[in-house]
């Protein structure tokens, strides 16, 4: 999941150099964080959430396989 956050930001963004994508695991819940430049924080959430809400769409539609709930967090 951490590869696939990974490369659908930095497609995304001017400084890809500047994403980190940690991954925190708990019982049933995978929680993954995104961290971009702050130049590129509108860029990652598009307008009115719709990029950052197709990224959770795409992450939540690849964890169905697992059975596992994935949380997509975006943070400066």
């Amino acid at each position: 999941m951490i590869e696939l956050v990974g490369a659908i930001a930095r497609s995304l963004v001017e400084h890809p150099d500047a994403v980190e994508v940690t991954e925190t695991m708990s019982d049933d819940t995978t929680v993954i964080q995104l961290k971009v430049a702050e130049d590129d924080m509108g860029m990652v959430i598009g307008k009115q959430g719709r990029i950052a809400k197709a990224i959770r769409t795409v992450v939540k539609a690849a964890a169905t396989k697992t059975n596992k709930k994935v949380v997509v967090e975006i943070v400066q």
